[in-house]
Protein backbone atom coordinates (compact mmCIF):
# COMPACT_ATOMS: atom_id res chain seq x y z
CA UNK A 1 0.00 0.00 0.00
CA UNK A 2 1.21 3.60 -1.18
CA UNK A 3 1.78 5.68 2.03
CA UNK A 4 0.23 9.38 1.97
CA UNK A 5 2.17 12.20 2.94
CA UNK A 6 1.44 13.18 6.63
CA UNK A 7 1.02 9.75 7.87
CA UNK A 8 0.98 9.18 11.45
CA UNK A 9 2.90 6.67 12.34
CA UNK A 10 3.10 5.33 16.26
CA UNK A 11 6.55 5.45 18.27
CA UNK A 12 8.07 2.03 19.55
CA UNK A 13 5.39 1.82 21.96
CA UNK A 14 2.78 1.79 19.94
CA UNK A 15 4.54 -0.35 17.25
CA UNK A 16 4.81 -3.21 20.25
CA UNK A 17 1.05 -2.79 21.89
CA UNK A 18 -0.30 -3.29 18.30
CA UNK A 19 2.13 -6.38 17.69
CA UNK A 20 1.15 -7.58 21.59
CA UNK A 21 -2.07 -7.02 20.79
CA UNK A 22 -2.77 -8.65 17.09
CA UNK A 23 -0.85 -12.04 18.83
CA UNK A 24 -2.86 -11.87 21.72
CA UNK A 25 -6.02 -11.98 19.97
CA UNK A 26 -4.65 -14.39 16.92
CA UNK A 27 -2.76 -16.68 19.37
CA UNK A 28 -4.46 -16.34 22.77
CA UNK A 29 -8.19 -15.81 21.72
CA UNK A 30 -8.10 -17.98 18.57
CA UNK A 31 -9.28 -14.83 16.46
CA UNK A 32 -8.25 -14.23 12.67
CA UNK A 33 -6.62 -10.54 12.39
CA UNK A 34 -5.46 -8.35 9.47
CA UNK A 35 -4.17 -5.08 10.25
CA UNK A 36 -6.45 -2.18 9.03
CA UNK A 37 -5.60 1.21 7.27
CA UNK A 38 -4.21 4.16 9.87
CA UNK A 39 -5.79 7.17 11.14
CA UNK A 40 -3.95 10.16 9.94
CA UNK A 41 -4.02 13.43 11.04
CA UNK A 42 -7.39 15.22 9.45
CA UNK A 43 -8.95 13.25 10.18
CA UNK A 44 -7.78 11.16 7.04
CA UNK A 45 -7.37 7.81 6.06
CA UNK A 46 -4.31 6.28 4.76
CA UNK A 47 -6.37 4.11 2.19
CA UNK A 48 -6.38 5.42 -1.07
CA UNK A 49 -9.78 6.86 -0.77
CA UNK A 50 -9.75 10.34 0.19
CA UNK A 51 -12.90 10.87 1.38
CA UNK A 52 -13.08 7.46 3.54
CA UNK A 53 -15.97 7.43 5.87
CA UNK A 54 -14.40 5.02 8.34
CA UNK A 55 -10.23 6.63 8.54
CA UNK A 56 -8.33 4.03 10.32
CA UNK A 57 -11.65 1.75 11.26
CA UNK A 58 -11.59 -1.19 7.64
CA UNK A 59 -9.55 -3.74 6.03
CA UNK A 60 -7.03 -2.09 3.00
CA UNK A 61 -4.18 -4.21 2.20
CA UNK A 62 -3.95 -7.41 2.80
CA UNK A 63 -8.09 -7.80 2.77
CA UNK A 64 -10.05 -9.21 5.16
CA UNK A 65 -10.52 -12.19 3.22
CA UNK A 66 -6.37 -12.35 4.58
CA UNK A 67 -7.32 -12.50 8.48
CA UNK A 68 -5.35 -15.63 10.08
CA UNK A 69 -4.45 -16.97 13.43
CA UNK A 70 -0.66 -17.53 11.79
CA UNK A 71 1.65 -16.18 14.56
CA UNK A 72 4.39 -15.82 12.13
CA UNK A 73 2.09 -13.91 9.24
CA UNK A 74 0.95 -11.48 12.02
CA UNK A 75 4.61 -11.30 13.32
CA UNK A 76 5.38 -10.03 9.73
CA UNK A 77 2.62 -8.04 9.30
CA UNK A 78 3.06 -5.93 12.54
CA UNK A 79 6.66 -5.59 12.44
CA UNK A 80 7.54 -5.16 8.83
CA UNK A 81 4.57 -4.90 6.66
CA UNK A 82 2.08 -2.56 8.90
CA UNK A 83 4.03 -1.73 12.46
CA UNK A 84 1.90 -0.07 14.68
CA UNK A 85 -1.76 -0.54 12.26
CA UNK A 86 -4.50 -0.85 13.56
CA UNK A 87 -5.96 -4.44 15.24
CA UNK A 88 -8.86 -6.07 12.90
CA UNK A 89 -10.39 -9.12 14.03
CA UNK A 90 -12.54 -10.88 11.33
CA UNK A 91 -16.01 -12.17 12.58
CA UNK A 92 -18.10 -14.72 11.35
CA UNK A 93 -15.47 -17.88 12.06
CA UNK A 94 -14.64 -17.91 15.95
CA UNK A 95 -16.21 -14.80 16.99
CA UNK A 96 -19.38 -12.72 16.02
CA UNK A 97 -20.75 -9.34 18.09
CA UNK A 98 -23.76 -7.23 18.33
CA UNK A 99 -23.11 -3.36 19.34
CA UNK A 100 -25.91 -0.31 20.55
CA UNK A 101 -24.91 2.77 21.03
CA UNK A 102 -22.69 4.03 23.70
CA UNK A 103 -24.83 6.05 26.26
CA UNK A 104 -27.42 2.53 26.75
CA UNK A 105 -23.81 0.62 27.24
CA UNK A 106 -22.97 1.18 30.97
CA UNK A 107 -27.29 0.41 31.87
CA UNK A 108 -27.00 -2.76 29.67
CA UNK A 109 -23.75 -3.98 31.57
CA UNK A 110 -25.72 -3.37 34.90
CA UNK A 111 -28.59 -5.15 33.64
CA UNK A 112 -26.82 -7.57 32.55
CA UNK A 113 -25.08 -8.21 35.83
CA UNK A 114 -28.37 -7.63 38.18
CA UNK A 115 -30.51 -10.27 36.07
CA UNK A 116 -27.47 -13.12 35.83
CA UNK A 117 -27.03 -13.04 32.48
CA UNK A 118 -23.65 -14.18 31.65
CA UNK A 119 -21.90 -11.91 28.55
CA UNK A 120 -18.45 -12.16 27.63
CA UNK A 121 -15.22 -9.27 26.09
CA UNK A 122 -17.01 -5.69 25.59
CA UNK A 123 -15.20 -3.26 23.25
CA UNK A 124 -15.53 0.25 23.68
CA UNK A 125 -15.52 2.45 20.92
CA UNK A 126 -16.01 6.51 20.91
CA UNK A 127 -19.61 5.93 19.57
CA UNK A 128 -20.37 2.39 20.89
CA UNK A 129 -20.50 -0.66 23.01
CA UNK A 130 -19.57 -3.54 21.21
CA UNK A 131 -20.11 -7.09 23.08
CA UNK A 132 -18.74 -10.00 21.51
CA UNK A 133 -20.78 -13.60 20.89
CA UNK A 134 -19.76 -17.15 19.56
CA UNK A 135 -20.50 -16.98 15.67
CA UNK A 136 -23.95 -16.84 14.71
CA UNK A 137 -25.17 -17.03 10.52
CA UNK A 138 -27.56 -14.89 9.50
CA UNK A 139 -30.44 -17.19 8.72
CA UNK A 140 -29.83 -17.96 13.14
CA UNK A 141 -29.92 -14.16 13.55
CA UNK A 142 -32.86 -13.56 11.63
CA UNK A 143 -35.06 -16.39 12.96
CA UNK A 144 -34.38 -14.77 16.80
CA UNK A 145 -34.73 -11.43 15.95
CA UNK A 146 -38.23 -12.27 13.88
CA UNK A 147 -39.28 -13.55 17.61
CA UNK A 148 -39.19 -10.38 19.30
CA UNK A 149 -41.98 -8.29 18.71
CA UNK A 150 -39.69 -5.34 18.45
CA UNK A 151 -36.24 -4.50 17.71
CA UNK A 152 -34.69 -1.20 17.98
CA UNK A 153 -32.95 0.06 14.66
CA UNK A 154 -29.95 1.08 16.68
CA UNK A 155 -28.55 -2.31 17.28
CA UNK A 156 -25.60 -3.42 15.14
CA UNK A 157 -24.80 -6.82 14.01
CA UNK A 158 -21.48 -7.88 13.33
CA UNK A 159 -21.45 -11.41 11.69
CA UNK A 160 -19.92 -13.14 8.71
CA UNK A 161 -18.23 -11.07 6.27
CA UNK A 162 -17.47 -8.38 8.61
CA UNK A 163 -14.97 -7.20 11.53
CA UNK A 164 -14.07 -5.64 14.45
CA UNK A 165 -11.62 -2.79 15.81
CA UNK A 166 -9.35 -4.27 18.68
CA UNK A 167 -7.78 -2.03 21.30
CA UNK A 168 -5.20 -0.72 21.29
CA UNK A 169 -6.32 1.16 18.20
CA UNK A 170 -6.89 4.41 17.09
CA UNK A 171 -9.72 5.37 14.61
CA UNK A 172 -10.92 8.43 13.10
CA UNK A 173 -12.77 8.61 15.54
CA UNK A 174 -11.10 8.09 18.59
CA UNK A 175 -9.56 5.45 20.75
CA UNK A 176 -11.13 1.71 21.11
CA UNK A 177 -10.71 -0.06 24.42
CA UNK A 178 -12.01 -2.91 26.27
CA UNK A 179 -14.58 -2.23 28.70
CA UNK A 180 -14.03 -5.97 29.47
CA UNK A 181 -10.99 -7.47 28.94
CA UNK A 182 -10.93 -11.23 27.83
CA UNK A 183 -9.88 -13.38 30.14
CA UNK A 184 -6.75 -15.59 30.00
CA UNK A 185 -6.48 -18.83 27.33
CA UNK A 186 -9.83 -18.84 24.62
CA UNK A 187 -12.27 -16.39 25.87
CA UNK A 188 -15.67 -18.06 26.22
CA UNK A 189 -18.33 -16.29 24.16
CA UNK A 190 -22.09 -16.06 24.85
CA UNK A 191 -24.48 -16.93 22.49
CA UNK A 192 -26.01 -14.07 20.71
CA UNK A 193 -29.85 -14.94 21.61
CA UNK A 194 -29.00 -14.65 25.37
CA UNK A 195 -28.21 -10.51 25.50
CA UNK A 196 -31.37 -10.09 22.57
CA UNK A 197 -33.81 -9.07 25.47
CA UNK A 198 -31.36 -6.89 27.43
CA UNK A 199 -29.87 -5.02 24.30
CA UNK A 200 -33.36 -4.43 23.26
CA UNK A 201 -34.49 -3.11 27.37
CA UNK A 202 -31.35 -1.32 27.59
CA UNK A 203 -32.19 0.55 24.18
CA UNK A 204 -35.80 1.38 25.03
CA UNK A 205 -35.36 2.14 28.53
CA UNK A 206 -32.13 4.87 27.49
CA UNK A 207 -32.63 5.84 24.31
CA UNK A 208 -36.56 6.23 24.03
CA UNK A 209 -36.58 7.40 20.69
CA UNK A 210 -34.61 4.93 18.81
Amino acid sequence: MTERVGQWWPGRRGRTLALTAALQAAVGCGWPVVPGARALRGPACSCPDRLCPTPGAHPCDPPLEAATTDPRMVRHWWERRAPGAPVLAATGRSLCAVSLPRPAGPWLLRHLDETGVPYGPVLGTPGRFVLLTAPYTLPELGALLSERPWVPGVLRYHGAGGYLVLPPSRTGEGQVHWVRRPGPGRPWLPEVGTLLGGLITASAVTLPHC
